[in-house]
């Protein structure tokens, strides 16, 4: 199992701290030297069980367990003209295990989407001048076993001239390569699917988003953003290695249309309720042309224990509507043109719940000068078709 110890990124992210202050404070301009902002340490594990997995054609374990560590290093210089100029790096690893993908293939004790390990690092680049206009932009990666990803956007904000008002505009796009491992029986011995993983064949898929945004302070309690979102998909959208069976017992791989539109609205409220509570809420509305509307709500209170230990219950609720070409274990038919079992793709009812605490003492985490948060949260989601899971996350800020 490759990871990455959260012990090794915390000194890491250390030695990084050590050196950029050290490198700030050897000269008076500080302004114009490249500083160390900040350095995020997130650490997360995840567990989840239910019984429609789609690699089984909607049945069978979801039996499924993910390891996440990344590390994202902030840092800033102002130019001759004043202009901010900000770098964000980030480094990602993940790690899961999967009981359904270990059915692509039954026969063999551990197939090669049993386990994976997926690497995303990524670099975004902003500029913000003195009237409070920002130029942004970003590449990304992610590698593992049966897919690559390639991606890149482009940013643009403006503030109001008395700074309570922001418009956002983010363009952004995804390359993605895949490799067509298709249910072992299924499999031929041409370029769909052999044992030989040198002789699988791959497919890609392309996605192209556009983001806009709208915040607002309106007094010095209440915020609100508005944002609407467009996602537009096409190339090979289903996976290779989900089965599905039809009434007469016959089995065939998922076959999706090869585009598809999104386009989710959303709105956020924040509302400070005095000096030591502030409440966190969101809806968003979604709908696509596969026939899936869905809305969310959610919840978040801050509540300050002391000056330096807050506590963080959240509720998120989702309604979804099932896409037209979805259908349960053995009930779709040869004279459907589209098919999935994939109970993603379900109507279902979905609860997310938990609670978090933050800690942000005044001389720094156990005492640690630049160690300036700690933040532990925890959560369980369960679906209405029986899909429970459960996460913890860590998370570390230097600054």
């Amino acid at each position: 199992m490759k990871k990455l110890n959260l012990a090794i990124l915390a000194m890491f992210a250390g030695i990084l701290y050590a050196h950029a202050q050290s490198a700030a404070d050897s000269s008076g301009y500080k302004n114009r030297k490249l500083q160390l902002e900040e350095v995020n340490i997130v650490s997360s594990y995840y567990h989840q069980n239910g019984d429609h997995a789609a690699v089984t054609g909607g049945i069978g374990t979801q039996r499924l367990t993910d390891l996440s560590n990344s590390i994202q290093v902030t840092l800033s210089k102002y130019d001759a003209h004043t202009r901010k100029h900000t770098w964000n790096i980030e480094l990602g690893i993940d790690h899961y295990t999967s009981a359904s993908s270990d059915n692509i293939d039954p026969k063999t004790i551990s197939s090669a989407s049993s386990a994976d390990t997926r690497f995303y690092p990524s670099i975004s680049w902003e500029m913000e001048n003195k009237k409070g206009t920002t130029f942004g932009a970003g590449i990304s990666l992610s590698h593992e076993f049966d897919y690559q990803s390639v991606g890149a956007n482009l940013l643009f904000t403006q503030k109001t001239r008395n700074r309570m008002g922001e418009l956002s505009i983010k363009l952004q796009t995804y390359q993605d390569q895949l490799k067509l491992i298709y249910p072992i029986e299924l499999r031929t011995n041409g370029n769909n699917g052999n044992a030989d993983e040198d002789d699988y064949g791959t497919a890609g898929r392309k996605t192209y988003s556009a983001s806009v945004s709208w915040s607002q302070i309106v007094n010095s309690r209440f915020q609100l953003m508005f944002l609407m979102d467009a996602i537009y998909q096409s190339g090979y959208l289903g996976l290779p290695f989900h089965r599905v069976y039809f009434s007469d017992k016959s089995v065939h791989t998922e076959k999706l249309p090869d585009s598809r539109l999104k386009i989710p609205l959303g709105i956020r409220a924040n509302y400070f309720l005095g000096d030591r509570v502030i409440l966190r809420g969101y809806y968003r509305y979604y709908h696509d042309n596969w026939n899936i509307n869905a809305h969310t709500a959610s919840l978040e209170t801050s509540i300050k224990l002391s000056p330096f230990y807050s506590l963080t219950p959240f509720y998120r609720y989702n309604h979804q509507q099932g896409a037209k070409y979805f259908a349960p274990y053995q009930v779709h038919t040869s004279a459907e043109e589209y098919y999935s079992s994939n109970y993603d793709l379900s109507g279902f009812d979905s609860h997310f719940f938990g609670a978090g605490i933050r800690i942000i003492p005044p001389h720094g985490v156990f005492g640690i000068q630049h160690f300036n948060m700690l933040e532990l949260r925890y959560g369980h989601y369960n679906q209405s078709n029986g899909l429970q899971a459960n996460s913890i996350s860590l998370n570390l800020k230097f600054k």
